[in-house]
């Protein structure tokens, strides 16, 4: 291992690993931080570094506190009241008020809350945006599967346990029209509450201007192509997905007054050739959903669907590549694998496959809210 790693490196390169695994090596001794906590100019940065460790140590804990707030709608509450004590919101909630003020304090310590010299609890605009922000109470309240998947992060990494997640989203392994009606529509509803932020960061992205029709594949109730309608006035719209899935898609379109501008197509994208019309085709959310044969399958009928100068626009939240992101890296790449179907990958990894399918002038635009969505653009020659 040391010589293959010797081959692979520069003399620099080993110099400046060796300095850092020293240094490492220090900072790891047994009372190296209480040395450095009392020296003037380095106490500063080993308080900061402490407190950036013990949040991680601490995460699990901030998030169901959290969970607690979202459940007994406590953001919601104090918006409508404007201030509250804690008796007044444990009142009906089966929380006794002692136990409710920590709860509180936790979520002003969280930054969700603001507490007065009374002791009355406000929102703050923290807590205010957790309200706002559509289909987020609806994932935190999801989580409660992807916990139970993450209780053995070991087990999870070395693939030895059936996840929820996995139970949650059956559709994903081609069980079509065999997935209950009601998981269907819990998934599009989830997907959908979301997909207002998802499409205003990637029409900022990827210009639909000069093209005629898009085609959104595996675009579930329509919450995207609606929100493109609402943008485009002169675009016509077309959306693919399962039976029962792609349905739900014309009455939210005919609710919204655009029907007649809706082109509805079911069918199954593992099984199934796309429709030939559109001259830009959209996966919004889709890739992370799958593994890399399903995905190079996907692209390709991608490409033989559309015609020359058709457009591919790739969206989804994606990792960092080589530099790591808490979004990408951490929470939808431990996601995706409690999904056991799929896997989060960076963009450059995406404009490859992308690539290989056949696709000139990939491009990747710089995300305005990465954690929200991330965007891959190419052209077919």
């Amino acid at each position: 291992m040391s010589d293959t790693f010797d081959q692979l490196t520069s003399p620099a390169h080993r110099r400046a690993w060796g300095l850092r695994n020293w240094l490492n090596r220090q900072v790891a001794r047994p009372g190296f931080q209480s040395v450095i906590s009392k020296t003037p100019g380095l106490s500063r940065i080993a308080r900061k570094e402490g407190e950036a460790l013990f949040d991680l140590v601490a995460g699990f804990v901030n998030s169901q506190v959290l969970s607690a707030l979202v459940e007994l709608e406590i953001c919601e509450t104090l918006l409508e009241v404007g201030h509250a004590s804690p008796e007044a919101l444990a009142h009906g909630t089966g929380v006794p008020t002692n136990k409710m003020d920590s709860l509180l304090r936790a979520g002003v310590a969280l930054g969700l809350l603001h507490v007065d010299k009374s002791g009355d609890f406000s929102v703050s605009q923290r807590g205010a945006a957790l309200v706002g922000v559509p289909g987020l109470r609806a994932m935190i309240r999801h989580h409660g599967a992807l916990y139970q998947d993450l209780a053995d992060p070991v087990a999870l990494l070395r693939g030895e346990q059936e996840t929820q997640l996995a139970q949650v989203w059956p559709y994903v392994f081609g069980d079509g029209g065999r997935a209950h009606p009601d998981i269907k529509r819990f998934y599009s509803d989830l997907m959908a509450d979301s997909q207002a932020m998802v499409a205003a960061d990637t029409l900022r992205m990827a210009s639909l201007k000069g093209h005629e029709r898009l085609m959104d594949v595996g675009g579930g109730s329509g919450a995207f192509a609606l929100a493109v309608a609402k943008r485009h006035r002169d675009l016509r719209l077309q959306v693919f997905d399962l039976p029962g899935v792609a349905d739900q898609a014309f009455e939210r379109f005919d609710d919204a007054g655009f029907a007649e501008r809706l082109t509805i197509s079911s069918g199954s994208f593992r099984i199934d050739t796309l429709p030939v019309g559109a001259d830009v085709i959209s996966l919004i959310r889709v890739l992370y959903d799958h593994q890399d044969e399903t995905v190079r399958d996907l692209l390709a009928k991608c490409h033989d669907a559309l015609p020359p100068g058709g457009k591919l626009i790739v969206s989804e939240p994606m990792t960092g590549g080589q530099a790591p992101s808490r979004s990408g890296d951490v929470y939808f790449t431990f996601y995706c694998m409690a999904m056991q179907t799929g896997q989060a990958r960076s963009a450059d990894r995406i404009g490859e496959l992308v690539s290989e399918a056949g696709f000139d002038q990939v491009q990747i635009p710089r995300a305005p809210r990465p954690f929200v969505t991330s965007c891959v653009v190419a052209i077919k020659h």
